[in-house]
This record gives C-alpha cells, sequence and structure tokens, in this order.
C-alpha cells in the first residue's frame, strides 16, 4: 500500500483534518428512518420494539451530509416494502463497512468493487445488484488535476502531492497503484507525498482548490459532480482514465437468510417499475438495478492480487 506521509503542506493538512473530523464524527452516526417513510398513509408501517431494524451500511464516499441525503429515500421505501424498520449505517472507511458486514452488524451495504472484493474472498458477503447508469453497469477511476497543470500523463505526476481516497477504494487507489506498478514505477515512491481524503468529493474539492497535484477518483462522482456544479468543472480536468470496471455493488451480508436476500434482490430490481422507485432512481441518476456474476469484478481481483504478491497491498 502507498506510504501515507502526513506532513502536507498547511491547506492539505486543512482538508485532512476535515476528513478526520468526518470519519470520527457524522459518519459513525446510526440514523432511523422508520418514523418517516413516506407520505402514502397506506405505506405507514406498524413499528413495535420485537421487529428488528434493517441495517444498511453506506461508507462515505461523498460527504455524510450528502451521502444521508443520497439515500435515505431509497431506504424508507425498502423499508416500506420489507415492512421493517430501516437504520442508516454510516463510516467513513470502506474497512469500517466490512467490518460491520463480517460481524453480522449490517444487514445489506453500499460498497466499492474493491471492498466487495475483499468480503467476497473473506465470505463475509455476497453481491445483491449492481447499478446501471447511463446504460452501463460499468465505472471509471478518473485520474484529475488543476484545469491549469502542466501534466500531460501520469508520468508528468512524479514528486507529486496526491490525493487517494480510502485504501479499500477500486477508483481511488487500487487503479492508479496498480497503473503506476505496471508501468515499472514504486507506488509508495513515486509521489512526493500522498494524503487520504476518504470522500471522493473530498478528493475533487482538493484539486479544485489546487491543495493537491492531482488525485484518483469514482468517475461516477466524478461525473455527477461536474454535472451539478459547473465551477468544479472549469477548475479540474481528467488526464487519464482506468478500467472500465465492474459498478460499485449492494451487497449483502453472508448470513442473511435466503429468503431475506431473495427479497431485497427483488425489491431493488423492481424499481425501474414502479412511478416511486423510478422517481427515487432518478434522484439518485441510475437507471436501474441489474444482477452481476462475481466475474464483472474479476479484474479488480487479478489487480488486487498482483499488488498483494507484489507486497504492495495489505488489508
Amino acid at each position: 500500500m502507498p506510504a501515507h506521509d502526513p506532513t502536507v503542506r498547511p491547506l492539505a493538512l486543512a482538508l485532512v483534518a476535515a476528513s478526520v473530523v468526518a470519519c470520527a464524527g457524522i459518519p459513525r452516526q446510526r440514523v432511523s428512518l422508520a418514523q418517516d417513510v413516506g407520505p402514502e398513509p397506506s405505506a405507514t408501517i406498524e413499528r413495535t420494539p420485537a421487529v428488528a431494524p434493517l441495517r444498511i451500511a453506506v461508507a462515505n464516499v461523498v460527504s455524510p451530509k450528502e451521502s444521508f441525503r443520497t439515500y435515505q429515500d431509497l431506504i424508507a421505501y425498502v423499508g416500506r416494502r420489507t415492512g421493517r424498520p430501516t437504520e442508516l449505517i454510516q463510516r467513513g472507511t470502506y474497512a469500517e463497512i466490512n467490518a460491520l458486514l463480517r460481524s453480522g452488524n449490517a444487514d445489506l451495504a453500499f460498497v466499492c468493487s474493491l471492498a466487495y472484493v475483499q468480503a467476497a474472498d473473506e465470505r463475509s458477503a455476497e453481491l445483491l445488484v449492481t447499478p446501471v447508469i447511463d446504460g452501463r453497469s460499468e465505472y471509471w477511476s478518473d485520474l484529475i488535476v488543476p484545469v491549469a497543470s502542466a501534466a500531460r500523463s501520469m508520468g508528468d505526476l512524479r514528486g507529486a502531492v496526491f490525493a487517494y481516497t480510502d485504501p479499500l477504494s477500486n477508483s481511488g487507489w487500487l487503479a492508479p497503484a496498480y497503473a503506476l506498478w505496471g508501468s515499472g514505477e514504486a507506488p509508495a515512491g513515486f509521489f512526493r507525498r500522498t494524503i487520504y481524503t476518504y470522500s471522493h468529493d473530498n478528493s475533487i474539492r482538493a484539486v479544485a482548490d489546487s491543495l493537491v497535484d492531482g488525485a484518483a477518483v469514482d468517475s461516477l462522482v466524478y461525473d455527477n459532480t461536474i454535472a451539478r456544479d459547473p465551477d468544479i468543472a472549469r477548475r479540474v480536468r481528467v488526464l487519464a482514465r482506468f478500467g472500465p470496471f465492474g459498478a460499485p455493488p449492494v451487497v449483502v451480508a453472508r448470513g442473511l437468510s435466503a429468503a431475506r436476500k431473495a427479497e431485497l434482490r427483488s425489491i431493488l430490481l423492481g424499481l425501474a417499475s414502479d412511478p416511486a422507485g423510478v422517481r427515487i432512481l432518478a434522484a439518485l441518476r441510475i437507471d436501474r438495478f441489474v444482477t452481476l456474476e462475481d466475474r464483472a469484478y474479476d479484474t479488480v481481483r487479478q489487480m488486487r492480487d498482483a499488488l498483494a504478491a507484489a507486497g504492495l497491498f495489505q488489508p
């Protein structure tokens, strides 16, 4: 895994401090959506203490508040359809989400491709569904730089200050590290300094504000960010793109009953045929959910295994 040097320049330190606050504070809270599941009286569920909540975990690939806004309607919808209270559990890292799945303290989770591969290989989670966005169930790792950067290739970032997202992020760490290793470079020594921002939007802002010289981010988050914020689009450009990879999936804890897994899969697959579900999908910028085979993530698994064999990946 690439060396992490905390002695970054003062403005970057402010970014890191903000990330630490996010990981130590808001992301660790549990948010119950049982009391507000929608305006339709017929959809109101009778809540009793005997009904265990459905625990849905989300890593904050975007800011904690944005993560809550992004998922709250979907999670409330799942609660209505299952007749169970729902609980959103936010964490700051993918490792924490995988730990929840491993311990049985989360039933369903939104994770990235590398976090899924790790959890699947540890036999703590199973693939449930994958989103289709703009007609594809794939995404890329975007290597981004400030628009004024002189860099024209990844090689031009030698000696730069670079932002990774999370040690278990495919797009935010694995893909660029593998690209460096594949070109004969040592990921730990290529950059002068590296930081972890623990969310893709933090990384995008760090590049836009020239706090770092470059970053690797989820292409889905990047495309959504520049679509919503033209100012960011004017200050950041994509230098390179790695992929494609199987899109970040929705997974379930392996210990969940087969009936519950089938129910949750049916609910998510059926969103696109329900007017309320269509509205939720539109807000998420998702066309629909589909089922994929585990082999869709073999490229991620192969990159991880290659770096692990070289002693560069230690989960």
